[in-house]
């Protein structure tokens, strides 16, 4: 009854005000939409605009999204490099928060989900498809969840990247901040210094031993060829000859002595044969005895011929059968020894390249990953893994953060270190007070360890997007990761590097989900998805490129 009272007294107010105060009550009516609107765009202007730091740009060692901001940041070894807006996925389609690194650049990238839309200058972060690219930029998160920069940053970005770059997408800002602790690798400068010759003289033996290897796995084939047919079987089939031939002979013999034995008859039987001719019966019985002789004579050459072949290939057999056992066991040494030289040639060429740790609570885990810069056919290259060892961390149950450690540089104590917190579960210098890393790891990366080399700390499992051609993909389960889980799944147990005679070659099946591990702080956990990345919007030539600046 009061709405309807005040609807009626507001009639008869407005037909009183007559036209002239109709215009003014709406004028009054539309300027706070009009102080909205403008505030809007005027909060919009203020979000992020270009900058460039005024000095020399060093390489480039991470590059920070913050989504909060809707900015990305470069960072070298001395600081912020760029700044630039960018946007990133939208709600539903969100860019997944965490821990990336560059995995494969394509100069003229296109779309194969989003009508062939084109991404220049497009650094992947996960196969799975989510990407650094040039793109437009309305102000806002406006992308199916990759993260587009203005066209000119994406293309000088992408001329000065590398292979295994960090790439930290935060939710909300942050940025590396300097840090020192007892925990992180130290360097041996007399090892630094002496690692690349180190590793052209292992790559040289390495080479040297494969060149053994191949000769004596010949020559092992070439021993076998011999011994093949002096086998136990062909012997028995040679020794039973003989021993036919021995029978031969001896029946031959009782055939001679037989015969020679009437050849000697005495006369006495030539009187028993009254009535014949005794040459002719002497005739006769020589003959016989002629013909068993010759009989005899045969069947020993026969005899002697089959013991010849008997001894002789049982000599040969001896011979040849040691000869090919020593061959063989020459190549398996040999093999030995170049799986050892290879090893060690791999070692030493990775302890010349900077070193991922990732340590993750939910696994309990500690993973090394390096880039061997071996290409694979179908894109990106190859990372080695094989360091994977349980990690002790105190107060398991607690949550850590996330936080990622980077050495900036070389100094006078060896490296200066960073670090970027994008998830506060402890602080960065209680994360690494918690946890107690391997001798034998600090043993094989501490000596050598470079700039650019990093230590990720994280409550999170590795991401299954992590496989043989990444380096570490872990994303924040308590963000939205919609544009993460909505992408095509890739291939499950997707295959892993595995040394071979050069390091790399051989790969099997083995990486999936983490298990044990169903931490939800309010995300959306979906790892395993993923698609081409994609662009809300379609082909860029529908939009103007308003993106001015340079770097």
């Amino acid at each position: 009854m009061a709405n309807r009272l005040m609807t009626a007294q507001s009639r008869v107010a407005m037909r009183s005000w007559g036209l002239p105060g109709l215009v003014m009550l709406a004028a009054m009516a539309a300027l706070p939409a009009l102080t909205v609107d403008a505030a809007a765009k005027q909060g919009r202007r203020a979000q992020v605009t270009e900058a460039t730091a005024p000095r020399e740009a060093g390489d480039p060692i991470m590059a920070i999204v913050s989504i909060k901001s809707q900015q990305v940041t470069i960072y070298d070894a001395d600081g912020w490099i760029k700044r630039a807006p960018v946007s990133t996925g939208v709600k539903g389609r969100e860019t997944p928060a965490g821990v990336f690194a560059v995995i494969e650049k394509d100069k003229d990238h296109h779309s194969t989900l989003y009508d062939d839309a084109w991404m220049p200058n497009m650094q992947r972060i996960t196969w799975n498809g989510v990407a650094l690219h040039g793109g437009p930029l309305p102000g806002y998160a406006a992308s199916h969840g990759c993260v587009r920069m203005p066209y000119e940053v994406a293309e000088n970005l992408f001329d000065k990247t590398w292979i295994g770059m960090r790439v930290i997408i935060s939710p909300e800002d942050a940025a590396p901040v300097d840090f020192s602790h007892p925990a992180l690798f130290v360097p041996n400068a007399q090892a630094v210094a002496a690692a690349p010759e180190r590793a052209r003289t292992l790559a040289r033996e390495s080479e040297e031993a494969s060149r053994i290897a191949g000769e004596a796995k010949k020559a092992s084939a070439a021993a076998s060829r011999e011994a093949a047919p002096f086998t136990a079987a062909s012997l028995r089939k040679l020794e039973q000859a003989k021993t036919r031939a021995d029978a031969e002979l001896a029946s031959a013999d009782r055939v001679l002595a037989a015969a020679k034995a009437e050849q000697a008859k005495s006369d006495q039987a030539r009187t028993d044969q009254a009535g014949t001719d005794p040459a002719r019966i002497d005739k006769a019985r020589t003959e016989k005895a002629t013909r068993a002789e010759d009989a005899k004579q045969k069947a020993a050459t026969k005899a002697a011929d089959a013991t010849t072949r008997f001894e002789t290939a049982r000599a040969d057999s001896t011979s040849k059968l040691d000869a090919a056992a020593a061959a063989k066991d020459a190549a398996k040494a040999a093999e030995t020894r170049k799986a050892d030289t290879a090893k060690a040639a791999t070692e030493a060429k990775l302890a010349i390249e900077p070193a991922s740790v990732y340590i993750s609570r939910a696994t309990q885990k500690l993973y090394v990953r390096r880039n061997t810069h071996k290409p694979w056919p179908d894109g990106g290259e190859v990372f080695d893994f094989s360091i994977e060892v349980p990690v002790t961390i105190r107060d398991p149950d607690q949550p850590i953060g996330t936080h990622v450690f980077t050495a900036m540089a070389r100094n006078d104590a060896g490296l200066r270190w960073s670090v970027v917190t994008i998830d506060n579960g402890d602080t960065a210098r209680n994360a690494l007070d918690r946890i107690t890393i391997p001798q034998d790891v600090l043993d094989r990366i501490g000596p050598t360890v470079l700039p650019r080399s990093s230590i990720i700390v994280s409550d999170e499992p590795l991401s299954s997007e992590t496989n043989y051609r990444t380096e570490f993909v872990a994303v924040l389960n308590n963000q939205p990761q919609g544009g993460f889980i909505t992408r095509k799944p890739t291939v499950n147990n997707v295959p892993m590097a595995s040394r071979d005679d050069d390091g790399f070659g051989f790969f099997a099946p083995g990486w999936g989900p983490q298990p044990g591990y169903s931490r939800r702080r309010g995300g959306q956990y979906g790892g395993q998805y993923g698609d081409p990345y994609g662009n809300q919007y379609g082909r860029q030539d529908f939009f103007p490129q308003a993106q001015q600046g340079s770097w």
